[in-house]
């Protein structure tokens, strides 16, 4: 592991300092890594990962497999002793692995199945469509936070920059950033690269911008409520601590979960979280958004009518007080569904 570090921060013509600011430790200690006289924990691993751009899974591994190696050594019980302990890794996976109920279960199958036919007729796709749904998409996540702006004035404003009379400048900007967002999103899904926590913060920095530019794109530094909520979010001093420990854990679970389960409770765990003073649930849908699509599926837009709002919520807080995301998930899950059986009958395709 060591050689890989080293290459790679060379790579990207990166020096010791830099990696050890961005790592927020000191240059020695990075030498020491590069050269084998001192060992990362995992989570220093998987911020390097991050840094360096490199594979998290396997850079993981190796390191596990070295320190496997330093613990156990060339002992002639070694191997037996291995052997007993995938044995053991193995009966706990099995303990832990993440279940899902029958009616979970069943809507991430059709989700599946319906997926694999719209890869079937992609060529029927065309830029009008997406142009279309990305539409509906800003004018309903923007009306589950009380933007006021109709679906055809949501248009009016983005596309044929009209203003609307009667409705608040900061109504007009959270059309046009949504949008900014949504571009962002498809570039970030382009590259097809692992979602980092600068991302999160690009997505919120463009929903905020003109609005609140002092604090868009930054962690809040004072201490916030939901309104109607029972959850309180962490205080602003836990705030950077709590988004890094997402992403470790975004990391460790994005080949594990199924991809509907994990866009859901990324999104569950960042409002909960609730690290910006405001756009949490813009920049999380956003996010959930962006691992959908990197996925093959396509935009899960959560309806703002009062309904579907108070649902929405409901399940949110749900989560949040007990911890049970079930209901969380279920939610997602048949957005998701309605949304690719929606897409599928308009490119003719439906049942």
């Amino acid at each position: 592991m060591k050689v890989q570090l080293k290459n790679a921060r060379e790579s990207k013509n990166l020096k010791l300092k830099d990696v050890a600011i961005a790592m927020g430790v000191d240059p020695a200690l990075v030498s020491k890594w590069e050269s084998g006289g001192r060992k990362p924990t995992k989570e220093q691993v998987m911020k390097l990962a991050e840094i360096l751009e490199l594979d998290t899974e396997k850079l993981l591994i190796e390191w596990m497999s070295e320190v496997i190696l330093y613990e156990i050594g060339n002992d002639d019980l070694a191997l037996k002793a291995m052997q007993l302990a995938e044995e053991k890794v193995k009966f706990s996976l099995q303990q832990n692995t993440h279940s899902v109920s029958k009616s979970l279960s069943k809507i991430l199958k059709e989700i599946d199945a319906m997926r694999e036919k719209l890869n079937q007729f992609r060529h029927l796709d065309s830029y009008r469509i997406a142009q279309a749904i990305e539409l509906e998409y800003t004018f309903e996540s923007n009306r589950i936070e009380g933007n006021t702006l109709t679906l055809k004035e949501t248009d009016l404003v983005i596309n044929e920059g009209i203003t609307i009379s009667g409705k608040s400048m900061r109504e007009h900007l959270e059309a046009i950033n949504h949008r900014e967002a949504v571009e962002y999103l498809k570039h970030l899904v382009e590259k097809n690269t692992d979602l980092k926590e600068r991302d999160i913060l690009q997505l919120h920095n463009l929903i905020l911008r003109g609005i609140d530019s002092e604090n868009a794109g930054k962690y809040r530094n004072v201490q916030v409520m939901i309104k109607g909520s029972k959850h309180l979010p962490p205080q602003p001093f836990l705030v950077a601590k709590a988004m890094e420990d997402m992403m470790i854990w975004y990391r460790l679970n994005s080949k594990k979960l199924h991809p509907v389960i994990l866009a859901a409770e990324l999104s569950e765990r960042l409002v909960t979280i609730h690290p910006f003073i405001d756009g949490n649930g813009r920049t999380s849908r956003l996010m959930m958004n962006l691992i959908l699509l990197k996925h093959g599926y396509v935009i899960a837009n959560i309806k703002g009518d009062d309904a579907n709002r108070l649902n929405y919520y409901n399940c949110l807080e749900t989560a949040q007080v007990t911890g049970k995301r079930d209901q969380f998930y279920e939610f997602i899950a048949e957005v998701e569904r309605d949304a690719l059986k929606r897409y599928l009958e308009i490119l003719g395709k439906g049942k």
